[in-house]
């Protein structure tokens, strides 16, 4: 399961990469080519647990195995009927064919009935053991996307002392360039026109 989760992550990984290369980094967007983007959602898609993907085909083969042993069934009741409307006019053989066909019926739908109890109880642990593991998924992309968004946090806060730093020193250029005394440094007042909201 470790390979699987590896697989995994080495594909977010992949992806914030793909973000992280391209684009225009002080404006705070990426450009990322539609096709890298759909080819790693693939290799996601495809490397997702064999549980999950046997959970969803048990569920729908459940229904087709509860119809056959529906069908099962009533062939096997139709049949002992047909046989006991035949041997109609023979009393004692007609009793001893409608008590077999009675226990062939009960056996017959005792045995649908636990093939079909069975094939419900083992959907039903698959489709746990799938909810499980896509909880633990999903709680492994929340806990990454948190940590992207702290990371992309700090980095927006840096940028934007930089433009703060910037704007001080393209004030203190100008007024040293007119002759004029820089009060951005004095007054708080002048300051804090240039700065961010």
């Amino acid at each position: 399961m470790n390979s699987q989760q590896d697989v995994i992550y080495g594909l977010m990984n992949e992806l914030e990469e793909a973000l992280d290369n391209k684009g225009f980094p002080l404006l705070g967007f990426s450009v990322v080519r539609k096709d890298t983007v759909t080819n790693i959602l693939d290799k996601l898609y495809a490397a997702l647990p064999d549980e999950i993907k046997e959970a969803r085909s048990l569920l729908r083969r459940k229904d087709e195995l509860q119809y056959e042993a529906q069908q099962k069934a009533e062939k096997v009741v139709a049949d002992a009927q047909a046989e006991a409307n035949r041997l109609l006019s023979e009393s004692d053989l007609l009793r001893a064919v409608q008590r077999e066909a009675e226990k062939i019926k009960e056996q017959v739908i005792a045995d649908c009935e636990e093939i079909k109890r069975k094939a419900v109880d083992e959907a039903e642990n698959l489709r746990l053991q799938a909810v499980e593991e896509a909880a633990r998924i999903k709680d492994g992309a929340t806990i990454y996307a948190e940590q992207v968004l702290t990371n992309l946090e700090q980095n927006l806060g840096q940028m934007q002392e930089v433009v703060k730093n910037g704007q001080v020193q393209l004030e203190r250029r100008r007024m040293e360039a007119e002759g004029q005394p820089n009060y951005a440094n004095q007054q708080p007042e002048y300051a804090r026109d240039f700065k961010m909201n």
